[in-house]
């Protein structure tokens, strides 16, 4: 019996999240290039492993992190192309993403990793929810425009798309007219009915990605990032999966998210990593988990389920904070992973970042100890890190296509002036991880710690003049191998299986978007001659025709109220002169007219709130930020 623990944590379900995964995406991006792939076995290869492979491959037996040469064995005919360079499968995130953004009203749709997307569409089923005719559920429509009516597609609201958890779900039950179907209404019913729309709106989408962008999907629906994350996998490849209500133990009723979330080992929840996963096995099990040796990512032979964790004599909060907590974890850790084994994830689905909070490189090996080693990997990671700043910090400087700089992935010179960045990273970080020495045994313990190193970054990588392989030459025997001398004083003998190039620690520049962090002078004046031109009264002495003095002169007709046609169209042409816009679009000029919203502001914002150092959480103005960075840098 899946019981609820009185200790559980109080459940908000007034969301709605749908939660993509590509179906093998960096498969999936080689055979949309290639469309003559899909029907062959393949496999992606990085060093000597399968990455990843599409269904036809699995289906006649290979699989994730399968060596190469084992791949061949079991199937002859694979084809294998190499995937080492990921600027393919970032340029198709990008875009995938992109047009998942187009359909958000609240515009959080949040990217985690590559190939999976989280989309909070509550405003849209909220909307529409209050919309649906009870009495014809079947012929219903979904809004996909607030201000276009006719924007959206027709569907049945009577039942789920899709596969259901369980499978035997009931059909939900239409209220009376008097019943409101609100999201803070605590009904079953109500939020039943949320979650067909947003079924329904997951197959639309799901069907635009493979219809427009030639890729499939399998998707999760429920009301946090965890459940739907999890549900979805229900059902891969190319399905769908709605967790259905009760979400909440009550008489009679079991929670279907308890259910659910109970038959998951506890390393497989999300936010619950490796080593808090070993630590609650550890507990549960009062002994070491034995290990599989062959497994790569050092996962156990034995399976410790969430509802084991969550039954266990004594577990709660207070245990898991004992348990999980100390130095180096963050605050209340006890309590956010009781939340999750009771399926309970309040984080919230985050809006798109036009500037990302870091750009990190990293290569891993079987063994590196050399520093000539060393050197020739760090030109390579340097060299693509400083590529993948040029395409994710910067922009075009115009509005025009033909002043794009030349291709940012060769080392060509760019254009002066042709694009402009967008923030410039203030910290360079070198990590590296190298291997514990083996045991008397031959063994070798299994961590995954690394070592770090930050500095400031360079200015030179910022001229954009230059070509990227004279920067690269520059920051690694400027910056990169200095920092690498004081992570390894050692000449030798360190054995690192990964090292890590990061740029952290963003400042944006200013900027003419209003939800910028100043203003970009230098553009707002480039474009004062377009922007005002249709504002602009020029004074010119204009002598009178011919006809203009005959009309003067002509008398009137009738009363004082009557004018000749001649004269009306003459005054219309005078005003047409005057007044090119019209009568009805002419400005009067007054002190209380308001600017057009967003043309011409000048004002910047309030003054600086201050920023948060990432290393101890200190907050200080941004002047200080710098000066405050060296102090960490110092040595100990």
């Amino acid at each position: 019996m899946h019981c609820l623990d009185p200790k559980a944590p109080k459940r908000n379900d007034n969301r709605v999240i749908i939660h993509f995964d590509y179906d093998c995406f960096y498969a999936a991006v080689f055979e949309a290039e290639n469309p003559a792939l899909k029907s062959l076995p393949l496999a992606v290869q990085q060093k000597h492993i399968i990455v990843t492979c599409n269904y036809e491959a699995r289906r006649r037996g290979l699989y994730k992190l399968q060596l190469i040469k084992e791949a061949r064995k079991v199937c002859p005919d694979v084809v294998i192309v190499l995937g080492e360079d990921l600027t393919r499968f970032r340029d198709a995130s990008k875009a995938l993403h992109s047009f998942l953004r187009d359909f958000s009203w609240s515009k959080k749709v949040e990217r985690l990793g590559f190939d999976e997307v989280f989309m909070d569409v509550t405003d849209m089923i909220d909307y529409n929810v209050d919309l649906l005719n009870h009495n014809d559920l079947g012929g219903s429509f979904f809004h996909l425009n607030r201000n276009d009516p006719t924007i959206g597609f027709a569907y049945d609201a009577s039942s789920i798309f899709g596969h259901s958890y369980p499978a035997a779900s009931v059909r939900p039950m239409s209220p009376p007219p008097s019943t409101p179907t609100s999201p803070q209404s605590s009904e079953p019913d109500a939020l039943f009915m949320r979650l067909v729309l947003g079924s329904h709106l997951a197959q639309h989408l799901r069907h635009g990605l493979e219809e427009q962008m030639g890729y499939t999907s399998t998707v999760g629906i429920s009301t946090t990032k965890l459940v739907a994350k999890l549900v979805g996998n229900v059902n891969k490849p190319k399905g769908q999966t709605t967790l259905v209500p009760p979400y909440d133990s009550e008489e009679g009723s079991e929670s279907n998210v308890i259910k659910f979330i109970d038959a998951h080992d506890i390393g497989k929840i999300p936010g619950i990593g490796y080593k808090l996963a070993q630590k609650i096995r550890y507990h549960i099990l009062q002994r070491p988990p034995a290990y599989d040796a062959g497994l790569v990512y050092g996962g156990t032979k034995e399976n410790v389920l969430v509802e084991d964790v969550r039954l266990h004599p004594g577990m709660g909060p207070e245990l898991l904070e004992g348990l999980l907590g100390g130095a180096g974890s963050p605050k209340g850790i006890g309590a956010k992973v009781w939340g999750l084994i009771n399926g309970v994830d309040d984080i919230e689905v985050g809006r798109a970042r036009v500037v990302p909070r870091q750009i990190s490189i990293e290569d891993s090996y079987i063994r590196l100890d050399t520093i000539e080693e060393v050197k020739k990997e760090l030109q390579m990671l340097a060299g693509s890190l400083l590529r993948r700043m040029r395409t994710d910090l910067t922009e075009a400087d115009d509005e025009s296509d033909a002043l794009i700089a030349a291709d940012l992935n060769s080392n060509t010179k760019a254009l002066p002036g042709s694009r402009r960045w967008l923030a410039h990273p203030r910290t360079l970080r070198l990590s590296t991880r190298p291997r514990p020495p083996r045991n008397p045994d031959g063994s070798r313990a299994r961590l995954f710690n690394r070592i770090s190193r930050s500095g400031p970054m360079p200015n030179f990588v910022f001229n954009l003049t230059e070509s990227v392989q004279t920067h690269v030459d520059r920051l690694v025997g400027e910056a990169l191998i200095p920092t690498f001398r004081k992570l390894h004083p050692e000449r030798s003998g360190w054995d690192l299986s990964l090292v890590n190039v990061a740029v952290t620690n963003m400042a944006e520049t200013a900027t003419d978007e209003r939800d910028g962090t100043g203003r970009d002078i230098g553009r707002m004046f480039k474009r004062q001659e377009s922007v005002l031109k249709e504002w602009r009264i020029e004074d010119k002495d204009v002598p009178p025709s011919e006809d203009h003095e005959a009309l003067r002169r002509q008398p009137r007709a009738g009363s004082s109220l009557e004018v000749s046609d001649d004269w009306k169209e003459y005054k219309q042409a005078e005003d047409h002169v005057q007044h090119p816009e019209g009568s009805e679009d002419y400005i009067q000029p007054s002190q209380d007219s308001n600017r057009e919203e967003g043309l011409w502001d000048t004002e910047y914002r309030d003054a600086d709130s201050g920023e948060t150092c990432e290393t101890c959480g200190a907050i200080m103005p941004t002047f200080a930020m710098t000066a405050h960075q060296r102090y960490h840098m110092l040595p100990d």
